[in-house]
């Protein structure tokens, strides 16, 4: 009866989506404000039922409830409950399920938290989530039902082993926060244009929002970056898979909305810029969710194969995106240009940043729709990969790079370029000794690395700039969420820097105590065993690694694992982390009878590509908590605050 009360829930959340859609168009529509407190109930109870609907979800696959599809499907009682819950949202009909549970508890926070906004706009940003999760609901309830019975009880499938990964409890949950915070986003725009109330309170109200979904789409992007990396056995950080793309894609416009909205919230500029970064931004997120949940991609993040649900996603996109780009260039007009500013100032450089990101968008989004377009059109199939993507969107971020060191130096509304050299000065400086330090030590690198460290070096510099002769124990949270902001963007690209332009790899097949050479290391393998697993049988290769002519040897044990009930074996690469760097050392079938495959490479600092997400994501939590202990140093919470009418 688990199942059964689950749908029962779905279908009630569903019709909480629509009277909350319908609730918001009468007091929009009809200027009913008054019907605006009942629209707080409605969000509650559908959050309520929603998040009663994914429960239930978990608790079917926590009892390996085998006559329930999906469960016999992508589960088995064999796993470990960690994978057996996380399981839940491990595939296509728990992972929407997910997300619009998610979303539901958006709606409800924005009814119930929300008091910065007008309240006609603060109504009709309720209608459109409600509109959005109507979509979703339908989309769960008739194509995609996630509490769908089988007959009888089968033999079952089992998780896709990738996923069988403690990654899979937190890398989907915290790219769906990221995606509904965009569609929060959305509906912000939406309610704005709507009730014609574009200006520095709507952006404020939105602000957070945008805050938090930058925050958990950088937490999700850079642990699935190391879960692909330790899993997948590949020995590479990125892939530019078309799935890894689909999550970039949101993030790139997340962060030129976080720096637009900024700008309007502040000094009242970028009116209509920013309502079409929230489109886009949202839009992102749809085609993401499209490429993932339609079926057209192959991947171990992609759950669907029947094509009538990428066509019922398709057309939630086009109804979403296109309504709210018919609404924007109805209600272009209405938006007033907001205050104006000079070629060399901060928002002249947050402006040039956005189109950045915006052209770096349309590199990726055209390499990974470009396939899948031809393959439609002429049956044709090509892959875009690495150089592509490195040689157009590269130069790129180099070059905005160069604008997040300069940017936060700058003054608002106008400066003067000389004074900007001024205090570039130092930045400037330790590129310059970087460039030669490299040209000295280095060796031969790729221009791209080469240029690529110069600017880490840059921006390091730069980004702490804005902390000198302050008073730090004065400075704001949101200052200090800067600066760490943009030092990780420099930690990071040191480290994908370092990765490009110094790992040293070497496959061999080797026999029992041969050694091989990588890096500085030097690697022997002492034998190979089998060891069983809770429900895979593994085969380990014990090897002895030493560092140098002195280094102290120490084991390292890389694995492939077998799963017998899905048929499929995995590679669980085996890594050691040195403060300047990780080795990393893959196995490989058996060769001959004696001799085994191994893989290894020598990636000095490649951890600093994940220290820098951890960085960034940090940065942006202490600058939404600093907003938030602002707002309530100004008595801004709901049970304190003055209603926007009495503030305007």
């Amino acid at each position: 009866m688990i199942a059964e009360a689950g749908l029962a829930a779905l279908w009630m959340a569903a019709a909480m989506a629509l009277l909350q859609l319908a609730l918001g168009l009468l007091a929009v529509g009809r200027g009913r404000t008054s019907l605006g407190p009942a629209m707080v109930p409605v969000t509650i109870v559908q959050a309520a039922l929603a998040g009663i609907a994914m429960s239930c979800l978990i608790a079917v696959f926590a009892r390996s409830d085998l006559s329930v599809l999906i469960v016999a499907r992508d589960s088995n009682p064999a796993m470990p409950m960690l994978y057996k819950v996380a399981g839940s949202w491990g595939n296509h009909e728990g992972s929407m399920l997910l997300w619009v549970t998610i979303l539901a508890f958006a709606g409800a926070t924005v009814a119930l938290f929300e008091s910065k906004l007008r309240a006609d706009t603060k109504l009709a940003t309720l209608a459109a989530q409600g509109a959005i999760a109507l979509g979703f609901y339908a989309f769960l309830l008739f194509s995609s039902n996630p509490f769908a019975r089988l007959p009888f009880p089968v033999q079952p499938q089992g998780l896709n082993p990738l996923l069988q990964d403690p990654g899979l409890a937190f890398h989907p949950p915290t790219l769906y926060a990221g995606y509904v915070g965009m569609s929060a986003a959305f509906s912000f725009a939406v309610g704005a244009l709507v009730t014609r109330n574009v200006g520095p309170d709507f952006a404020r109200a939105m602000r957070p929002w945008i805050l938090g979904a930058w925050v958990f789409l950088t937490v999700g992007i850079t642990a699935g970056s190391y879960w692909a990396y330790y899993t997948l056995g590949w020995g590479g950080w990125w892939f530019w898979d078309p799935v890894e793309n689909a999550s970039l894609m949101p993030w790139l416009a997340a962060t030129a909305l976080l720096h637009s909205v900024t700008v309007l919230a502040t000094r009242d500029g970028l009116r209509a810029w920013t309502i079409m970064l929230s489109v886009l931004a949202f839009s992102m997120s749809m085609i993401g969710t499209f490429l993932v949940r339609s079926g057209i991609l192959t991947s171990v993040h992609s759950f669907a194969v029947d094509p009538q649900r990428g066509i019922f996603i398709l057309a939630l996109l086009a109804i979403y995106i296109g309504g709210a780009l018919a609404l924007f260039a109805a209600r272009v007009g209405t938006v007033a240009e907001g205050n104006r500013f000079d070629i060399v100032s901060r928002e002249a450089a947050l402006v040039v940043n956005n189109l950045i990101l915006t052209v770096i968008l349309v590199v990726v989004m055209a390499g990974t729709l470009y396939p899948l377009i031809l393959e439609a059109a002429t049956g044709a199939k090509i892959s875009v990969g690495a150089p592509y993507f490195n040689a157009v969107a590269g130069p790129l971020a180099l070059v905005l790079m160069l604008l997040v060191a300069a940017g936060p130096l700058l003054r608002w509304r106008s400066d003067n370029p000389r004074f900007l050299i001024d205090r570039m000065a130092p930045a400037l400086f330790a590129g310059a000794a970087a460039l030669v330090l490299l040209a000295l030590l280095a060796g031969r690198t790729g221009i791209l690395a080469l240029l690529g460290l110069v600017a880490a070096a840059v921006v390091g510099v730069a980004s702490v700039a804005p902390l000198w002769k302050r008073n730090l124990a004065r400075t704001p949270l949101f200052t200090w969420g800067m600066v760490l902001a943009h030092l990780g963007c420099a930690v990071s690209v040191a480290g994908m820097a370092c990765e490009s332009a110094f790992t040293k790899e070497n496959m061999v097949a080797m026999a029992a105590n041969e050694t091989r050479p990588v890096g500085p290391y030097a690697v022997t393998l002492l034998g190979v065993r089998q060891r069983p697993g809770p429900n895979y049988q593994a085969l380990e290769a014990v090897v002895s690694v030493t560092r140098g002519t002195q280094g102290t040897p120490f084991q390292m044990v890389p694995q492939l694992h077998q799963f017998t009930t899905e048929g499929m074996t995995t590679n669980q690469a085996a890594i050691r982390t040195f403060w300047d760097g990780q080795l990393y050392i893959t196995l490989g079938e058996n060769s001959d009878g004696n001799r085994f495959l191994l893989r290894m490479w020598w990636k000095p600092f490649v951890t600093l590509i994940w220290l820098g997400g951890v960085m960034i994501a940090l940065g942006g939590v202490l600058s939404l908590l600093g907003r938030v202990r602002r707002d309530v140093w100004a008595n801004r919470w709901p049970w304190q605050a003055k209603p926007a009418e009495a503030r305007a």
